[in-house]
């Protein structure tokens, strides 16, 4: 009798890893969520539609974008924190979801270190120091010069407290030395609309919405951010280049599950999003949009680059001593 039930035990536990391992190997058997934590048509969703179809593709399994904006990114973030951990439910990570916002809001619903595992960061999004053809400076030597003459007169749009076009202003003022006031916009339409009219003077912005009034001679890009130049801007210098060496400010955006997501499955997402990044159009599509797409990183490459990330904009919070409700 006891050896019997030894066997069958033995027999049942055999049968639920081998349930285990059919259903590793099986992933994904469903259409897989990706929760877009901004609205429909801007660079940062268009990047994420784009990461989606790719892995669609290779993953032989539909990954479906669902759209939640509001609360400055946290809805959508959160939902995804709270949702089971099966490599279902997957968010477009951002330097403001996992980096900024923990650092700025007194109150949030989730802790990305404890909640989530970012496991891929897929494109930087260097910003660009843009000024309106009435303001007479042609490099950020020449405004710094104009805004000291100014008195503290000149304002600088963003597209909200706390965000990183805001916070890379704010580091930028105190590298030049001016005062600038700043006036947050609902968004980069209207912040593009009151620097076009002269209602304020400067923006630091994500390059893709800018691109258009650059080119068309509207704005005039004084200099990018990022650690070099852009391949749609390749006569716009770094602020490193124009004289503040110490300058760097980029947003990034990855992909991130629930922490608690079965490592093999997370594996199998990451290679696809690899295999997606590689991809030449995919390249060239984000590329023309000012995206410098990054190359495949290891799990722990990508600890290590977020970590530098929170140090790196901890400063500058905590310098101008930035807090949200």
């Amino acid at each position: 009798m006891h050896s019997w039930k030894t066997g069958w035990r033995a027999w049942a536990g055999a049968a639920v890893f081998a349930c285990s391992q059919l259903a590793a190997a099986a992933y994904p058997d469903r259409p897989i969520k990706l929760v877009v934590p901004y609205t429909p048509g801007g660079s940062t969703d268009q990047f994420g539609r784009g990461l989606a179809d790719g892995m669609s593709r290779v993953l032989k399994q539909t990954v479906v974008v669902e759209n939640r904006p509001g609360a400055a990114t946290m809805i959508g973030t959160q939902s995804v924190a709270r949702a089971p951990a099966d490599g279902y439910t997957m968010v477009l990570a951002t330097n403001g979801s996992m980096v900024l916002n923990p650092m700025l809001y007194k109150k949030i619903a989730y802790d990305p270190p404890r909640d989530f595992r970012i496991f891929t960061v897929g494109a930087e999004a260097p910003l660009v120091v843009v000024t309106n053809s009435q303001v007479p400076a042609t490099n950020i030597r020449e405004f710094a010069a104009y805004a000291k003459a100014s008195g503290g007169k000149l304002n600088y749009a963003s597209v909200g407290l706390g965000n990183a076009l805001q916070l890379a202003t704010e580091m930028l003022k105190t590298e030049l030395g001016i005062s600038v006031t700043h006036v947050p916009y609902n968004g980069s339409a209207p912040a593009l609309s009151a620097l076009l009219a002269n209602d304020v003077q400067l923006m630091v912005d994500v390059v893709s919405t800018s691109l258009p009034h650059i080119k068309g001679g509207k704005l005039r890009a004084l200099a990018v951010t990022g650690r070099t130049r852009l391949d749609v801007l390749p006569n716009v210098p770094t602020v490193a280049e124009s004289g503040y060496p110490n300058f760097q400010a980029a947003t990034w955006f990855g992909l991130a599950v629930p922490a608690q997501t079965p490592p093999d499955v997370v594996e199998k997402l990451q290679a696809a999003a690899a295999q997606v990044l590689k991809d030449p159009h995919f390249r060239a599509t984000f590329s023309a949009l000012g995206l410098v797409i990054q190359p495949p990183r290891t799990q722990a490459e990508i600890d290590r680059y977020v970590e530098a990330d929170r140090e790196h904009w901890g400063k500058v919070i905590r310098a101008n001593n930035i807090s949200l409700d």
